[in-house]
């Protein structure tokens, strides 16, 4: 056996000698892997070369760069084994070998050859290799037929199956009546016969001559016989060959190999090459993995450590997309699948996340609706460098048309974490004892033009976001806050929106003005809603606006107004990095005083400015909802507040869109509306301050047609749906949160809205103003206020189960 193995190593030297053949860095690598104990294996065959001995160090891994020092020497090298074994080969004679019966065929070689495609017929005790499945091929031995074609086999596993022919991959040849008892003792031989780079030799060999191989003649080149062992190991080194060999012909079990081309055989190196080392990056990333999972939560790698490499980021992004059912290729999907196998996980987009929680990649409350929607959040350092210049370079084109409101006390009213102020209120009583409102808007059109690099980034984002966890905002931080915002205390840019109203609350008079204005207070509800109850006498303008509020509300449902007013939450998340965060949660009703006097005002601004629109042909977002015709009456027997209300707006058609006139706008009971209150935040408004402005400049020359309008409107309203539904998740993610960490057995205040099904109905949870659903009991109705626990609250799985307390 190791003879031949010799003369195949010489046949690389003299391939490398000559001008033909695989060049010589193939042959430096060939020999590099002649090592010492091949040199041990030829004395055994009593072949005694005193080149050989004195050539040892030749032969050792100095050989890439003494190769060309030592060519004569190799040669005679070459010279000697080979006449040795020619010399053994002619004492031994012809051996006796199993061949298949021959046919006569001219090749693609040009030559004539033996046809070796022929199949041996199968009968019982032939030992044959075939086909499990895609990812497996035993050894078995044939025991009888089963059927016509197909055959009883026992395979190496001890089990005993049927297969095809067609599943017959190599029939061993001259064994008769193997006993499948020695299977196992077999494959053992076979396993300590095989030797990879046999197959490379032989390549060398067979490609100098340009020859085709049969495994039975490739057992002979490579072991020195084609006895059933050394064939079936010829067979399996051909089979299982990527690099090497390809197959010339096949047909049924028996199969023809060609050696490749040189340049074919280095690309599959490099590519193996290349394989191997991805191999072991992703070996080494799920070590990784595997550490930072086992390490404790102070001691994980933050996620910045996971995008330093762009290897590794590759495999933490393929796991990101999994979870979120995001992945951007098949290639991706596969990644991501193997990973998850390695760490012994089931390939679902929960494991995924689950893991990148269990690394540290991902906080506990990692909110997967934001990744899965992909919304922009962070701006760009160049649209922060945009808005920087513009905020200290831009000139107030309306400068010289600005009206001085800084004697106005200016009232301020959000919520307690707003960050930037669209909107403030002014109001006094005239002398014929009528009220005057100015309702201030922000004015972000002072710095920002249609067109611009921060004008179009805002129409991409379309709309601040607003969650729990954090906000995004439609225009970077510091331009928003510094300069568009307004300040309580600092002079501030606006458009104020004055009206007088009659004394049934319908419009008088009204303008709209670009102005200067200092806001007085920032107050929030809370703190309006207080100062309102007090009746201080010092804030007359602030009961002037509640007055001026109820009016407004009391002519509007004269008009057909439907009051849909219910219970809001708000959360706040304190570090939302933290597994166990502070959750502050406000219940606010629509109702009350502060929240009503800020409502009925942007509801008059919008209409003043749909009028103002109207009478200036000037086209604008007019929002309208034809619907005014729904029968109150028929909602009489319900409770006012959220139960009323919710069957109410159960029936109420959506919103419709007119961008050249008004449309009514039956819901809020006035003839058309514009929402103009928050331009900072939304991008529509934003759109109508652009045109408004347009016409205060004097002229007609509108930055966008009806048609543009319709078509930005189109592409905003898509992104401010997926920001609602963003919210409107990640608020729900929130209060079941915060309903898991109550106590055990805690009652709640439950108002029944409506019944889904049966007796299932829908709730509103009054302390934390939250919709679900219960089974309730016999003889409830809807509008009966009942006692509810907490079941179960997996905010992950957006499950909460209620039971009613009897």
């Amino acid at each position: 056996m190791i003879s031949v193995r010799a003369i195949n190593g010489c046949s690389i030297l003299r391939t490398a000698t000559s001008g033909g053949g695989p060049p010589v860095s193939l042959f430096r690598h060939r020999i590099q892997r002649l090592r010492a104990s091949h040199l041990r294996e030829f004395s055994k065959l009593g072949l005694d070369f005193p080149l050989l001995r004195a050539n040892r160090r030749f032969l050792g891994k100095n050989v890439a760069g003494e190769a060309r020092g030592c060519l004569s020497c190799i040669h005679n090298l070459v010279e000697s084994v080979s006449e040795e074994l020619e010399s053994i080969s002619r004492r031994k004679g012809s051996r006796i070998r199993v061949r298949a019966s021959v046919k006569v065929k001219l090749t693609s070689y040009g030559e004539v050859l033996e046809d070796k495609l022929v199949n041996q017929e199968l009968e019982s005790g032939l030992l044959l290799e075939f086909k499990k499945d895609a990812d497996r091929v035993l050894l078995a031995v044939a025991h009888r037929r089963d059927g016509k074609k197909n055959w009883m086999v026992f395979d190496q596993n001890g089990v005993t199956c049927s297969i095809k022919p067609q599943q017959i991959t190599y029939i061993v040849p001259g064994i008769y009546n193997f006993d499948h008892t020695e299977l196992t003792d077999f494959l053992q031989r076979a396993q300590d016969n095989l030797d990879p780079q046999l197959i490379e030799f032989a390549w060398i060999e067979l490609l100098e001559k340009n020859k085709p191989v049969t495994p039975e003649e490739l057992a002979e080149m490579i072991f020195g016989r084609s006895d059933p062992l050394e064939s079936y190991c010829a067979h399996f080194l051909l089979s299982k060959d990527e690099i090497y060999f390809s197959v010339l012909e096949s047909k049924g079990s028996r199969s023809i190999y060609s050696p490749r081309p040189t340049e074919q055989v280095e690309e599959l190196l490099r590519r193996q090459r290349m394989k191997e080392a991805e191999e072991r990056d992703f070996e080494e990333f799920i070590q990784l993995l595997k550490s930072a999972k086992k390490a404790p939560s102070h001691a994980k790698p933050p996620k910045s450590s996971w995008l330093a490499d762009d290897k590794v980021q590759d495999k933490i992004s393929s796991l990101e997309a999994y979870a979120i059912d995001a992945w951007a290729s098949t290639d991706q999907r596969k990644l991501a699948g193997m990973i998850l196998k390695s760490m012994g996980l089931q390939k679902t987009a929960v494991s995924a996340l689950n893991l990148l929680i269990d690394i540290g990649y991902f906080p506990v409350h990692v909110n997967l609706d934001l990744l899965k929607l992909n919304l922009p959040t962070d701006h760009s350092e160049a649209i922060i460098k945009a808005a920087e210049v513009l905020l200290s370079e831009s000139s107030d084109l309306d400068a010289v048309r600005r009206i001085d409101l800084r004697h106005l006390k200016v009232y301020a009213i959000d919520v307690d974490e707003a960050d930037e102020l669209d909107d403030a209120l002014s109001a006094t009583r005239l002398q014929d004892g009528r009220i005057k409102i100015w309702i201030h808007v922000a004015d972000p059109a002072r710095y920002v033009t249609p067109g611009s690099k921060v004008d179009r980034e805002a129409r991409r984002r379309g709309t601040s976001v607003f969650l729990p966890t954090a906000t995004y905002p439609m225009f970077p931080e510091k331009l928003a806050m510094e300069g568009m915002s307004l300040r309580q205390g600092e002079i501030c840019n606006a458009v104020s929106v004055s009206v007088v109203l009659r004394p049934d609350g319908c419009i008088a008079e009204y303008s709209v003005d670009n102005s200067v204005i200092r806001p007085t207070y920032m107050l929030t509800y809370e703190s309006a809603s207080e100062l309102l109850h007090l009746n201080l006498e010092e804030e007359t303008e602030l009961k002037l606006l509640s007055e001026a509020a109820f009016l407004r509300s009391q002519w509007r449902h004269e008009q057909g107004a439907v009051d849909t007013t219910t219970l809001e939450t708000r959360i706040k998340v304190v570090n939302p990095e933290n597994p166990e965060p502070l959750i502050n949660l406000y219940v606010e009703n629509q109702a009350e005083r502060a929240m009503r006097l800020v409502f009925e005002m942007m509801i008059l601004c919008g209409e003043v400015v749909a009028t103002f629109g109207s009478q200036h042909n000037i086209p604008l977002p007019y929002r309208g909802q034809p619907q005014s015709n729904i029968d109150v009456s028929a909602f009489a027997h319900l409770p006012e507040g959220p139960v009323r209300s919710s069957s109410i707006v159960k029936v109420m058609r959506a919103a419709e869109m007119n961008f050249r006139c008004p449309v009514r706008h039956g819901v809020l009971g006035i003839p058309g509306y514009v929402q103009f209150t928050s331009p900072i935040r939304r991008y529509m408004d934003l759109t109508a301050h652009y045109q408004i402005k347009a016409f205060l400049r004097g002229g007609d020359n509108f930055p966008f047609s009806a048609g543009e309008l319709e078509g930005i409107a189109a592409s905003v309203n898509i992104q401010s749906r997926a920001v609602r539904k963003l919210s409107n998740s990640s608020l729900r993610y929130w209060v079941i949160e915060f309903l898991r960490r109550q106590p055990k057995g805690k009652k709640y205040t439950a108002l029944i809205l409506r019944f889904v099904k049966d007796r299932i109905a829908s709730l509103l949870l009054v302390e934390v103003g939250f919709q679900a659903t219960v089974w309730v009991s016999e003889g409830r109705q809807v509008g009966d206020e009942i006692e509810v626990r907490v079941e179960e609250a997996h905010p992950r799985d957006d499950l909460i189960l209620l039971k009613e307390v009897i």
